[in-house]
Order: structure tokens, then C-alpha cells, then sequence
């Protein structure tokens, strides 16, 4: 993120979802994830390079946690909507907007913007499925990150 993009604030993005059809809010979500398993990817290519003293990579890796986490609260907030509106979110959400339960596409349907593909879902970076994987993997990597002492500024 450059210095002078300042994504929109939490609340702002709560009210902007408000009157968004519920398949938005699954896109959306799809979105968050699948920006979030590149970015997880991101700081493990990154972190030997952080581990060798580059400071630029260990920058990287820090605000990557920070949009990560970021994101994570997003998807939090598309999931209360979603449940705000009487509708299950699902414990397994599946990583596609237009999958099945086990997170398939359908054979004849093709990939929309945000969606994790299947060549993508065999990767093994990409094999978490629900909210909880993802938030519980950040926690590892930055548990990880700040067990590196001098990483941090």
C-alpha cells in the first residue's frame, strides 16, 4: 500500500455493504480471502530475505500482517451482515462464491473476479477454507515474525 492510499475506515466500509445483494457479500468475501492466501504467500517468499537482514522484505512482511488483519476484520463484517439479515453465513463458507459446499465450482462455470480457482484451491498455500484458517494462519506467521528479534522497529 502506498503511503498516500489510506483504505476506507471499518465503519465506512460497514455502511458501504448495508444495501449490498447478498451475493456481493459472498464476492466480496471470496475476494478478501483470496487477496489474503496471496498475501500469506507474499511474506513466505519474502521472510528468507527478512531472515537474512533485509529490512525492506521485513517492512513488507509487517504490513502485510497489518492488510491482512485489515481484511480479516472486513470479512468479519460481511459475515454479520449477512447473518444480520436473517441469512447463515456457514462455518465452512466456501472459498468459491458460485462452489458447492466442498468448495467446487461448477464444471461449466467459470471464475469470477476475487474467486480462488481450482488449480489455485490444489496449491497447497490455498487449502484453508473458512474465517477461522485464515485468521488462524496470520497468527502463526506473525507469532513467527516477532519471535525474529530485531525484525520490528
Amino acid at each position: 500500500m502506498s503511503a498516500s492510499a489510506v483504505p476506507i475506515s471499518q465503519d465506512r466500509f460497514a455502511e458501504a455493504i448495508a444495501d449490498l445483494p447478498i451475493g456481493n457479500l459472498h464476492a466480496k468475501a471470496s475476494e478478501l480471502r483470496n487477496s489474503i492466501a496471496h498475501l500469506l504467500h507474499s511474506n513466505e517468499q519474502l521472510q528468507p530475505f527478512a531472515d537474512d537482514g533485509d529490512r525492506d522484505c521485513a517492512d513488507a512482511i509487517k504490513e502485510n500482517h497489518q492488510v491482512m488483519a485489515n481484511m480479516i476484520v472486513r470479512i468479519d463484517l460481511l459475515r454479520r451482515e449477512v447473518e444480520n439479515r436473517g441469512l447463515p453465513w456457514g462455518a465452512d463458507e466456501p472459498a468459491s462464491v458460485n462452489g458447492n459446499s466442498e468448495g467446487q465450482t461448477d464444471q461449466d462455470s467459470t471464475p469470477m473476479e476475487g474467486e480462488i480457482s481450482s488449480s489455485q484451491r490444489s496449491h497447497p498455500d490455498h487449502q484453508f477454507r473458512t474465517d477461522a484458517d485464515l485468521a488462524q494462519r496470520l497468527r502463526e506467521q506473525m507469532d513467527d515474525t516477532q519471535a525474529d528479534d530485531g525484525l520490528h522497529l
